[in-house]
């Protein structure tokens, strides 16, 4: 078997290793990327992303960003174990520093260097403003990258070459290697054959959305009606939970959801999201109503509706509209898809054309419509109060009959974006083992480590992989240097 030698050896080529390869290299460290797709896909989920980033500015992160990420729902842990997050870190409880919960230290050091971060990033060439996202209704403030994440993936790819550092592309790491003294590498398998890739680990590989069996094992019957968001999600196989996992890591983040969102099934395109569904109403393939569409700003709610509709007979549903829910400005801003709608001159034909049953979709469109207040007051830009009467499940905003053809559907599907659960890592990007000790020459950023349990908060993903690749390159830099 071949053995190469590196300082620091990167796992995956999306914005967190990319992040820790420039930042590795920038610290002197001789650096392999090793990345499973050819070299014309890299990128994984970055390569497709718009990768949308919670900040009011470059140099501040959004009102309630620390909040919204530790606020999140973890279940009932132990408060003999967590009332252990106030103590100083010397203080600790060996049980606390590997519990499965949010570490509020991991979620401060995301906040303070989120801004210096994106800094960095634009001092190598990506360009940030304020972009034009999908969603109508909104309850924080965005910024992306100029081009989406794969301007990041060719920016920060270009910046890790300049700096030296060498990429392995179809190159699948498989294990960690390890001495007394920690971890010391990886074995790969290349198009030459296996071999070994010697230094200190950072791994970046993603989730594990593209292994049907990881994912039926984590969520049951779910698996078969979801896939990943974009392409480059399937080549996140969950080589790097399952190594690290090998070796006694500790986990954090829900395992039993991902990150859904709504996507057209028809469509190949990368995030073929719908968006529209709170200006009309849901209906599975029985014909009935499931979820209410419009609990509140499409940004903060479309995950769990989409869970709903996840939940449906063969995880289908799909969104109805008349002529004046298609006419709401700008709605097909948020509408992603490449295939065209189905649409009809009535109801029961639309249900036709959709092959459900008319006269299930025709009752449950006429009780929705009885059930509507007066149009005044109907403002699609905010949450407007507009609810439904003595109807089951209400719906909460912008409820107005549907009753003005010609009728427009589009179906929807869930689609896993990335996997909530993985690995439990410190604010110094440092693997955790399940007895709250760092595991020496291990480091993980983005999508791999686990951080989110009821709900995701939008536009982090992208922004903590850079910000704790940063991280992890410049520590294993140090530690491979013995800096």
């Amino acid at each position: 078997m071949r053995t190469h030698r590196y300082d620091v050896v990167v796992v995956g080529g999306g914005v967190a290793g990319l992040s820790a390869a420039v930042s590795a290299a920038e610290n002197g460290a001789r650096v392999a990327v090793l990345e499973r797709s050819p070299e014309a896909e890299t990128g994984g989920n970055t390569r497709y992303t718009e990768a949308f980033l919670r900040m009011k500015s470059l140099d501040e992160v959004a009102d309630g960003f620390a909040d919204a990420l530790v606020d999140d729902f973890m279940g009932h842990p132990d408060p003999s174990i967590v009332n252990d997050a106030a103590l100083p870190p010397r203080r600790q409880s060996a049980l606390y520093r590997a519990t499965h919960t949010v570490d509020p230290e991991y979620v401060a050091a995301l906040a303070e260097k989120a801004p210096p971060t994106l800094r960095w990033m634009s001092g190598h060439g990506v360009r940030f403003d304020f972009m034009p996202t999908p969603f109508l209704t909104r309850s924080t403030t965005r910024m992306a990258p100029v081009g989406g994440g794969l301007a990041i993936v060719e920016t920060m790819g270009k910046a890790a070459r300049g700096l030296g550092a060498e990429f392995h592309f179809e190159t699948t790491a498989r294990r960690l290697a390890f001495t007394e003294e920690g971890i010391n590498g990886v074995v790969a398998h290349t198009p030459d054959g296996p071999a070994t890739f010697e230094g200190v680990v950072v791994l970046a590989s993603g989730g594990y959305q593209g292994n049907f069996e990881l994912m039926a094992r984590y969520h049951g019957d779910r698996a078969l009606t979801c896939r990943p968001v974009a392409k480059g999600g399937n080549y996140n196989k969950g080589e790097g939970l399952e190594m690290a996992l090998a070796l006694g890591a500790a986990t954090a983040g829900n395992f039993a959801l991902f990150h859904a969102e709504p996507v057209d099934p028809r469509s190949g395109e990368p995030e073929a999201a719908v968006f529209c569904f709170p200006y009309g109403v849901l209906v599975n393939k029985d014909g009935r109503r499931f979820v209410d569409e419009a609990r509140g700003t499409v940004d903060a709610w479309y995950e769990r509706t989409t869970r709903a509709v996840q939940a449906q007979p063969e995880g289908i549903a799909w969104v109805v509209l008349d002529r004046r829910g298609m006419a709401v400005p700008n709605l097909m801003a948020g509408v992603r898809t490449d295939i065209a709608p189905v649409t009809a001159d009535t109801i029961g034909e639309l249900a036709g054309r959709l092959e459900l049953p008319v006269a299930a979709v025709e009752s449950t469109i006429a009780e929705y419509n009885a059930a509507c207040p007066p149009p005044d007051g109907f403002d699609h830009t905010r949450p407007d109060g507009l609810a439904t009467r003595g109807l089951t499940p209400a719906k909460s905003n912008w409820s107005r009959p549907i009753a003005d053809g010609p009728f427009t559907a589009y179906p929807i599907m869930a689609a896993n974006v990335f996997s909530f659960g993985g690995l439990k890592t410190t604010a110094e990007a440092e693997v955790v083992d399940r007895d709250g000790r760092p595991m020496p020459g291990l480091y993980a950023a983005g999508e791999l480590t686990g951080l989110y349990y009821s709900n995701y908060t939008g536009s982090t993903s992208v922004l903590r992989g850079a910000t704790f690749g940063r991280v992890a390159g410049a520590n294993a830099a140090a530690r491979a240097l013995g800096a």
